[in-house]
């Protein structure tokens, strides 16, 4: 019988994983928002740069692990044969315009939590709210019922190197040109610029996506089971999903906030999405302590508590219904280099950058 890894062991190198991620987000400054925001204000594509580096260097780890057989892409969420590109779209859309209301994303949310900032608290709370509600509430009707009805079906997947195999490529062939084309021409492209080399901006973007592809290792190598023995199926211990997850940030708010609601349910158990919420927390707690930057922070207006709960509650929904954020589709489904994630990547940053724009005008003219 197939010795299985303690859950607990997962769920603590899931943690440490996260622990990483938080305090190099900390550190760097490492905002999805504020890359967008450079570029829309200020032409500074730094921050950009940082972001597009993680999802080059995660897409390269990525498909080592996916080569070496150490892990199976095809076993993630994002690789389905399924391709909802209506929910990919509006979901990206709803979360690149709560982004900019909510002053960061979901993985940025719980970083400044951890640097004491009560708003993203207000955020988190509202988001992990509305996902839960987008998930299996009354949102989640009309997700299930409209938006995922508007689907395209490739048998062979959605994966780019399935794709390029479908249009008569040979699969080892599409597999690592589509890795070394896209991983590595996003990686040269933020590396071939001598102005971006700072501590900062390599520890950002190198940081980041190498914990993607550590978290892809522990989800999806240590803690896989090719046979359980009270299944008898294949499992990886410990997830939500069921199947190989990494780094993400809408959905588990939720599921922390279910387990902390429902502590007392036996059934209700920590799980490896929500052991990196809290890493991410307890990370950026644990750098801001150490370098002193530690500050309390609330809401300055009425305006700016509606801005936030208007934008945690689209983060929330739209999250969910593009299944990830700008990590969990930006960075870690961009990894598996699923065209759902690809989309949804490119939803999040027109809607966020159409946002800014509109927040400029919007105070041009009230000046």
């Amino acid at each position: 019988m197939e010795n299985i890894i303690a859950p607990a062991s997962v769920l603590w190198l899931a943690f440490a994983v996260a622990f990483v991620f938080g305090a190099i987000g900390q550190k760097t400054h490492f905002c999805t928002m504020g890359a967008v925001s450079d570029i829309v204000n200020m032409g500074d594509w730094s921050r950009m740069r940082m972001w597009l580096l993680a999802i080059g260097v995660a897409i390269l780890g990525a498909g080592a692990l996916h080569a070496s057989g150490q892990i199976d892409l095809g076993k993630s969420i994002y690789r389905t044969p399924t391709f909802t590109w209506l929910s990919y779209l509006l979901g990206g859309a709803c979360f690149g315009i709560g982004m900019v209301l909510a002053s960061g994303c979901g993985s940025k949310t719980l970083i400044r939590i951890g640097g004491g900032n009560l708003k993203s608290l207000v955020v988190f709370l509202t988001l992990g709210l509305v996902a839960y509600m987008t998930m299996r509430g009354v949102f989640g009707v009309f997700r299930v019922n409209v938006l995922e009805k508007a689907a395209i079906t490739f048998p062979g997947g959605q994966d780019v190197p399935a794709l390029l195999s479908a249009a008569g490529l040979d699969p080892q062939m599409a597999f690592w040109l589509a890795v070394l084309g896209i991983g590595g021409g996003l990686t040269a492209f933020c590396l071939l610029k001598r102005d971006f080399w700072t501590l900062d901006n390599l520890l950002g973007g190198l940081g980041t996506g190498l914990m993607v592809v550590a978290a892809w290792y522990v989800s999806g190598h240590i803690g896989y089971v090719a046979e359980h023995p009270e299944t008898l199926e294949e499992a990886f211990i410990a997830t939500n999903s069921g199947r190989m997850e990494s780094l993400t940030f809408v959905a588990p708010q939720a599921y922390t906030l279910e387990l902390l609601m429902l502590w007392s349910d036996t059934s209700r158990t920590m799980t490896f999405a929500i052991a990196t919420v809290l890493g991410v927390i307890a990370g950026s707690f644990a750098w801001s302590l150490l370098t002193r930057n530690f500050r309390w922070e609330g809401f300055v207006s009425v305006e700016d508590t509606a801005s936030h709960l208007i934008g945690a509650a689209l983060m929330g929904f739209g999250g969910v219904v593009a299944m990830g954020c700008t990590v969990g589709q930006g960075i870690t489904g961009f990894s598996t280099l699923a065209l759902g994630s690809i989309v949804t990547f490119g939803a999040i940053v027109t809607a966020a950058a159409a946002t800014l724009k509109f927040q400029y005008w919007r105070l041009m003219r009230e000046a």
